[in-house]
């Protein structure tokens, strides 16, 4: 094999690919079934039918895309065993109960209502029909918690003892272990990233079809509702990501300190570096643009507090920093285009043309795919900045991976490369052909039953009864 892709660096490149692709659809499920049940709220409340025929429409879209997720989940996880057995050997009396509960709450959950919120829009009453909702929704959340708090404990590790096999095993009660000290603040961090998320995936197909007739009554109103998340959200998540940021530095310093391109002390304040090229071998950024004490300001909100440098710590435990440094400035750049979204919406809104300015909506299809790149970039930073560790100060990614040659990992990798390409890229163009698709003023259900022969009229909207 060349130079610089062992073993290691293979299973890592796997484990970001599958994850990469899964991280899309949970990003996207968990918002998008939060606005379905928003939309049936809505319909229940008001009786208004554009909020059943809305709630048809993208109630196909979240079928595609918790199918997707499921799919690409279970083959990520099998990844635990496969390429890094050490891992699983040494965490899983801790990650693996927790995973377990994941799939024993949430999963079972969401399956459980799933067919009844799928397909028994006109055959169980109205109320029946928004408990399954609920609980799928509901279900997304409980998911994302045990799964961010497998996450947070590999991140900041709390709650454990280590038996005489080297083993992780919890020291008595589960509760550090589930809540740890990064946990609340990457639960908010991304479940707003995952509505946020799937507000700009609506508003941008709401403005596809308004470029094309202002007059829609469903694309109106998915632009609208999207571009209120977007101005509600925006402010919200960049006031969790600075809490967010804060919690790090205090328990991940070496994290922040790449994300920020500190290399050197800064005892009196540190500056913040806009754009450069850095470089761990060099230890210093190359072609710096940076802004004096307001790194300080940012993370310690104290124009002179003093701030470490990565040169305060071994080498040795340095992530790489380019792909943090690079990966957070895109994630940060992202987020505030968002905001600039949300609030050129209000304006619009303010005059009364929201449905008019072309503009806007050209801006929103492109704005589109945006969340999408930003939670990916968010995950870079992340799991990235964690490098050298799997669990974080306690065991090093070079420790925790099988005993497998370089050459076996790299034929598995293209294989998922050549698998994943084909099936979730005909999955993604089958997404964008339903959404390319306008809402229709009697949108038809994901089972394709006709509406008089369902028992569905204009009137009765998504409840048969």
């Amino acid at each position: 094999m060349p130079d610089g892709f062992d073993a290691v660096t293979l299973a890592r490149a796997q484990f970001a690919f599958t994850i990469s692709f899964h991280f899309i659809f949970p990003a996207f499920s968990i918002g998008l079934a939060g606005y379905l049940w928003m939309l049936e709220a809505l319909w229940l409340k008001t009786g208004n039918g554009i909020y059943a025929n809305l709630y048809r429409y993208w109630l196909k879209i979240f079928a595609v895309v918790f199918g997707m997720g499921v799919v690409s989940g279970v083959v990520m996880s099998y990844q635990f065993g496969t390429n890094w057995s050490v891992f699983a050997t040494r965490a899983g009396p801790i990650v693996g109960p927790l995973m377990a509960y994941e799939v024993l709450t949430a999963f079972f959950l969401e399956a459980g209502f799933l067919g009844v919120m799928l397909f028994g829009i006109s055959k169980v009453g109205k109320r029946l029909h928004f408990f399954a909702t609920s609980m799928v929704a509901l279900g997304t959340l409980i998911s994302a918690t045990w799964i961010i708090a497998v996450n947070s404990w590999m991140q900041t590790p709390a709650g454990y003892a280590i038996n005489a096999k080297h083993q992780f095993v919890p020291a008595g009660s589960w509760l550090p272990i589930i809540f740890t000290a990064s946990f609340p603040y990457r639960l908010i961090h991304t479940v707003i990233a995952a509505y946020l998320t799937t507000a700009l995936a609506v508003g941008g197909v709401g403005a596809w079809h308004l470029i094309r007739d202002h007059a829609n009554p469903g694309a109106r109103r998915m632009f609208s509702m999207a571009m209120w998340m977007a101005a509600l959200a925006a402010p919200l998540q960049i006031l969790a990501g600075d809490a967010h940021g804060l919690n790090t530095l205090e328990h991940q310093p070496v994290k922040v300190l790449a994300m920020e391109g500190d290399y050197d002390p800064s005892p009196n304040g540190a500056p913040l570096v806009l754009f450069g090229l850095p470089s761990n071998d060099e230890g210093r950024i190359r072609y710096e643009v940076a802004v004096p004490h307001l790194g300080s300001l940012i993370l310690k909100h104290d124009a002179h507090a003093p701030l470490p440098g990565l040169k305060d710590f071994p080498k040795d435990q340095w992530p790489p920093t380019p792909i943090v440094f690079w990966s957070f400035r895109i994630m940060v750049a992202l987020g505030f285009s968002i905001l600039g979204l949300g609030l050129a919406s209000l304006l619009a809104r303010a005059r009364g043309k929201l449905y008019e300015w072309t503009w806007l909506h050209r801006a929103a299809v492109v704005m589109g795919p945006a969340g999408f790149i930003a939670v990916i970039a968010g995950w870079v930073t992340t799991e990235v900045g964690r490098q050298p560790f799997t669990v974080y100060g306690l065991l090093r990614t070079a420790d925790s991976h099988s005993p497998l040659a370089a050459p076996a990992i790299a034929i598995s990798l293209l294989a998922f490369i050549v698998v994943y390409f084909s099936a979730f890229g005909f999955g993604a163009y089958y997404l964008l052909r339903l959404m390319s698709r306008a809402p229709e003023a009697h949108e038809p259900e994901p089972a394709h039953i006709p509406q008089r022969a369902a028992g569905i009229t204009p009137a009765a909207g998504i409840g048969g009864s």
